[in-house]
């Protein structure tokens, strides 16, 4: 392997230029990119910075100057890739979900244990400077006894019957859609920041149209446009959370509040460049900055001065050059990996048997394989 890992990149939309300007960032090489044909692989070889346009997926995992596959294809079919991958003995980023069945998710955890290869899911919320300094906090017991933890994850770009993706279609995007697209975000930030668990969950999904143009004629939808729910965690807490993809006006608003008996804390992922902290006698709004936070978790990735917000390709960034740190024997504290890939698809599942059922799930562990691979330190860090 060269000194930076080379990456090879399958989708050409959208999240593949925000892998490859990652990859680029962290000193990191695209040797490679495939689309769904040379054709358009050639066509987006220029704009991702590749040093060639590969004929097939398949090529592209094969090829020698390839040492991690970044697969940004629909959801379908990310399971297929990523076994391909696995099994030619490369590192994987894989856009999440990680698998469109539970059975699916758990496979390739345990696939890339076998193998010992690095292979990551991007749960970039990890990654923004004031998410680690909450996270250092808490788990100091800033906030005492965690109680309460809510939030929402608010988006609008499927706002409007005309609006349509092909995460629309369930046969490439899976059972579920608002929630398995962003909702598990939320859960994944909730569990890494506060340390505990969700073991049960009520859930309502709804849908804001029944008919959106799929497959090039309006048809019926069967997944949500926004799902609401109750869950308990492991530690005696209780929560809400609020999804949609259909809400006018919120771009991208993942917001949280983690409430304790001694302080709250609270961040808006559409204004990144603060944390706010409440307590009984006081109330603040922590910029971020080097100089600002005062956490080691904080401060590693809060790398430009106050009043210049860090946003979503920063963390997205971060979490690409940590993976690179990985795959060089170097893992870092938090890294997401399939493990947690696998946590968000029993999650998923949770939600639509809920949904079904109107009733409280139980959700599993989903954190019973012990790794004993090249980088255990991912794995148990991330626990």
């Amino acid at each position: 392997m060269a000194s930076q890992p080379r990456a090879g990149i399958i989708g050409t939309g959208f999240m593949g230029s925000v892998h490859s300007r990652a990859v680029h960032a962290a000193g990191g090489t695209v040797s490679a990119v495939a689309g769904s044909s040379r054709s358009s692989a050639e066509a987006a070889a220029a704009s991702l910075g590749a040093r060639s346009a590969a004929g097939s997926a398949e090529e592209l995992i094969n090829r020698d100057d390839v040492d991690v596959v970044h697969i940004c294809t629909p959801n379908s079919t990310h399971a297929d890739l990523a076994r391909k991958a696995i099994a030619a003995g490369k590192a994987v980023i894989c856009e999440k979900p990680l698998a469109t069945s539970v059975e699916d998710a758990s496979e390739l955890t345990e696939l890339a244990r076998k193998a010992g290869v690095v292979a990551t899911v991007p749960f970039v919320y990890r990654f923004y400077p004031a998410v680690r300094e909450a996270r250092d906090r808490i788990a100091k017991g800033e906030a005492g006894r965690l109680w309460l933890l809510h939030g929402s994850y608010l988006q609008d770009w499927l706002a409007g019957a005309e609006a349509t993706n092909w995460r629309v279609d369930s046969g490439l995007g899976g059972a579920s859609r608002a929630f398995g697209d962003i909702g598990v975000h939320w859960c994944d930030l909730m569990e890494f920041v506060t340390g505990h668990t969700i073991t049960r969950i009520m859930a309502h999904t709804s849908r804001a149209y029944e008919e959106r143009e799929i497959r090039g004629r309006m048809s019926s939808v069967a997944t949500e446009d926004g799902a609401t729910l109750l869950f308990e965690t492991d530690q005696g807490a209780s929560g809400s959370l609020v999804v949609s993809q259909v809400s006018p006006g919120r771009k991208n608003r993942l917001w949280f509040s983690f409430d304790g008996t001694e302080a709250s804390f609270s961040f808006n992922q559409e204004q990144p460049d603060a944390l706010h902290i409440g307590r009984t006698d006081s109330s603040s709004t922590v910029p971020v900055g080097p100089e600002t936070l005062s956490t080691p978790g904080g401060r590693r990735y809060a790398v430009l001065p106050p009043g210049h917000p860090q946003g979503y390709q920063d963390s997205f960034n971060a979490f690409v050059a940590d993976t690179f740190s990985a795959i060089k024997g170097q893992p870092p504290e938090g890294l997401p990996t399939f493990r947690d890939g696998l946590r968000a698809a029993l999650l998923t599942d949770a939600l639509i048997a809920s949904a079904a059922g109107q009733s409280w799930v139980d959700v599993p562990a989903g954190r019973p394989l012990e790794y004993s691979t090249s980088y255990p330190a991912v794995e148990r860090q991330t626990q």
